[in-house]
């Protein structure tokens, strides 16, 4: 029984580890934003939010 409590948390030690590496590499401030009205690519192929699509459907409804 000790011997699986143990294999699981070096399991989760060495997850959290790779997690934090991004973090302590020098030059870097964090992790990259997830939005997609942050990304360039998904700008450049026409794509948005889906709020900012459900808005501007509503918009073109009502005109």
């Amino acid at each position: 029984m000790f011997e699986i409590f143990i294999i699981t948390v070096l399991i989760i030690a060495i997850g959290m580890a790779f997690l934090c590496v991004k973090l302590f590499l020098p030059g870097h401030r964090g992790f990259s934003s997830q939005h997609i009205h942050d990304s360039e690519a998904l700008k450049e192929k026409g794509i948005h939010c889906v709020m900012d699509q459900d808005r501007e459907m509503r918009s073109k409804k009502k005109n």
